[in-house]
């Protein structure tokens, strides 16, 4: 009998995760004006950052099953960083505090510093209707 191998992991969704927000990043920084597109770009960054949250733990679960404490521990900490800027985000955008976005970009642009975008790989279609669907979690 071989080994199952988990081809979609948590590790492999966060990276993919990271890329489409890195993508959202560099796309709402060169937008001149916010509009529908920019909104929707907004809030799929919100959820992005929710489920890089949400994968943390379980990674962290992995590690710690495997009795490795301390490397789950150090990678919660090193993630915790997007639960926090997912909640501030969904509080600006659905507070329509819409001027304090290039500063909240500004402030995540660190974490995705090593993602280097030489294409956009991501169509548009992804965004769409991403801030209406955020709007609808929160009725």
């Amino acid at each position: 009998m071989s080994r199952v191998v988990n081809t979609n992991s948590p590790g492999k969704q966060r990276n993919q995760l990271m890329r489409t927000a890195a993508e959202l990043l560099r796309r709402l920084s060169q937008k001149a004006e916010l509009d529908e597109e920019a909104k929707d770009m907004a809030a799929l960054l919100v959820f992005c950052l929710k489920e890089i949250s949400d994968g943390i733990d379980s990674s962290a679960a992995v590690w710690e099953k495997r009795d490795y404490w301390i490397k789950a521990e150090r990678l919660r900490q090193r993630w915790s960083w997007s639960g926090s800027a997912a909640a501030r985000l969904e509080g600006v955008i659905l507070n329509e505090a819409w001027e304090a976005i290039p500063g909240m970009m500004g402030g995540l642009l660190e974490y995705f510093a090593d993602i280097k975008i030489v294409k956009f790989t991501r169509p548009p279609s992804v965004w769409q209707g991403a801030y209406q669907r955020l709007v609808d979690e929160m009725e």
